[in-house]
């Protein structure tokens, strides 16, 4: 007996990511460093955790210069 199934659409997008991922060919890096800035390049950042990413760093205070910086110019 055969067994049909009907799939919504979000399913079936979900099935065919699926199916792309398994297809995708293995990678070797040479250290981690190299593995999470590709791994970082390949993640989109959703635009909510940019936002406040961005707004945080806008307002960190900028450093203040070292002593010697400032005696030596």
């Amino acid at each position: 007996m055969k067994q049909t199934t009907k799939l919504s659409t979000g399913q079936q997008q979900e099935h065919s990511a699926e199916t792309r991922t398994v297809k995708t060919t293995a990678q070797e890096f040479k250290n981690v460093e190299e593995l999470l800035r590709h791994d970082a390049a390949q993640t989109p950042v959703p635009s909510e955790i940019a936002r406040r990413l961005n707004q945080s760093a806008a307002e960190t205070p900028v450093p203040r210069r070292p002593w010697w910086r400032r005696i030596l110019g």
